[in-house]
């Protein structure tokens, strides 16, 4: 038996002012710099936009198909990570879409993962697995998936599938029995196929890898007429799913694949509908969530991924230079971490929000000087000019963001000196200048 693994990675990023936009001369308290530096317009925008395009019409299709197969033996399943940035979103700007996910969970078909709430680098961040904001993060992700959609979940999706053996073993030790990562050739290593479960060394988490090929051929080269399998209709893709001989097609794709990246004429939707069918025509294949395939088949090996050798979904590279590729993303991501001791310090809950915000991957991403195709997707997805526009951004929001931070420290230092010795002698009377004697 074969199972297809349908996972979507749902978020928006809280997006922050072009750097020529940010003034941080007069601004001195937390709230008027979160304020000043997120462009809730643009944020506003973006998700009215994605909701009417994607998020609404794709929720809409999944559960007519659930439902169209809950009552069958084979049952259509699905999963998603929504990140922490994108439940805020929705809870600020889309309320009914928030409600639409809850359905969703209601059906017994779902799967809801968790990630960093921030969506963030933070898993980088610690030594060993002693990795305290990264886990901190991570359980923020458990609390808003439980509270608002009522599900706990036992599978982690790290920011961008980034992955490592450590960051792996920190993700058992908070309890999760499996965790997804990306298929690429480097670490199969001859034999191995991304159609098995695996482990890594010294843990027993499962590790399941995205088939890029086929995840790539509905997300990216669906529409694209020099694809040599265009068109890409259910039937033809179901078929290639059938022929593959592992346990396990992990297909994991941005869920904005459907009516975002592929417009709604491109016939996505009607591919969506059709494929439950088409593939459930094999009697070897099925659906199945992480967890449950985590839990159905075996591990068939062991991957070894090292610290120095990091890797995620993104890029040809499919490492972390999307993100840490030039001077500019490493010199905001170090300065990031310095100043989250100082903020932390603060025990201010709006600074701690603004850091984490400015922790969001997309932010980095933004600063890629990337150049042929990958550089054209990241333009793709930047709302910025240029890459040093999104940079100067970013230092102009850290940099006040540190200044109101040691600001706020001074002050309670001086709320807690120790009054001065004649601070202590009571007031005579006949010290007092005033005093008739």
């Amino acid at each position: 038996m074969s199972s297809v693994c349908f996972y979507f990675q749902v978020h928006q990023p809280r997006r922050i002012m072009p750097g020529h936009m940010i003034n941080v001369r007069d601004i001195k308290t937390a709230e008027k710099l979160e304020n000043a530096i997120f462009d809730e317009t643009k944020n506003r925008e973006v998700m009215h936009k994605v909701a009417g395009k994607c998020y609404f019409p794709a929720n809409n299709v999944m559960l007519e198909q659930i439902d169209l197969y809950k009552k069958q033996k084979k049952k259509f399943k699905i999963s998603y990570s929504l990140s922490g940035v994108f439940l805020d979103t929705l809870e600020r700007h889309e309320p009914d879409l928030l409600e639409s996910f809850r359905q969703l969970s209601k059906t017994g078909c779902v799967e809801f993962l968790n990630e960093t709430y921030f969506h963030s680098l933070s898993s980088f961040w610690g030594k060993g697995v002693n990795r305290e904001e990264f886990i901190d993060q991570v359980k923020m992700s458990q609390e808003a998936v439980k509270s608002l959609l009522g599900y706990k979940a036992k599978v982690f999706r790290n920011t961008e599938l980034l992955f490592n053996n450590l960051i792996a073993k920190t993700v058992e030790k908070m309890g999760y029995v499996g965790m997804l990562s990306e298929g690429i050739e480097w670490i199969l290593n001859g034999w191995r196929s991304p159609e098995h479960v695996y482990k890594v060394p010294d843990a027993d988490i499962g590790i399941l890898l995205r088939h890029y090929r086929l995840s790539d051929d509905m997300s990216y080269r669906f529409s694209a007429r020099w694809f040599k399998g265009w068109p890409v209709t259910a039937e033809k893709y179901s078929s290639w799913v059938a022929a593959c001989q592992g346990e396990t097609i992990n297909l994991f794709m941005d869920y904005e694949t459907f009516g975002e990246h592929q417009w709604e004429d491109t016939g996505i939707f009607w591919f969506l509908k059709q494929l439950p069918y088409e593939i459930m025509k094999w009697d070897h294949v099925d659906f199945a969530t992480p967890t449950e395939v985590i839990e159905r088949y075996p591990k068939r090996g062991e991957l070894d991924v090292s610290v120095f050798n990091t890797i995620s979904w993104a890029d040809l590279e499919r490492d972390s230079s999307a993100w840490l590729g030039n001077d500019m993303q490493q010199l905001v991501f170090k300065e990031l971490e310095r100043v989250g001791h100082i903020v932390k310090e603060t025990g201010d809950a709006t600074l701690l929000r603004v850091w984490r915000n400015l922790q969001t991957s997309d932010h980095l991403y933004y600063m890629c000087t990337k150049h042929w195709s990958d550089g054209d997707v990241h333009k793709y997805f930047s709302p910025y000019g240029t890459p040093q526009e999104a940079f100067e951004g970013m230092i102009k929001s850290i940099s006040q963001l540190e200044f109101i931070a040691k600001k706020n420290i001074e002050t309670q230092n001086k709320s807690h000196i120790l009054p001065s010795f004649s601070d202590k002698l009571p007031s005579f009377g006949f010290l007092n200048k005033n005093t008739n004697y």
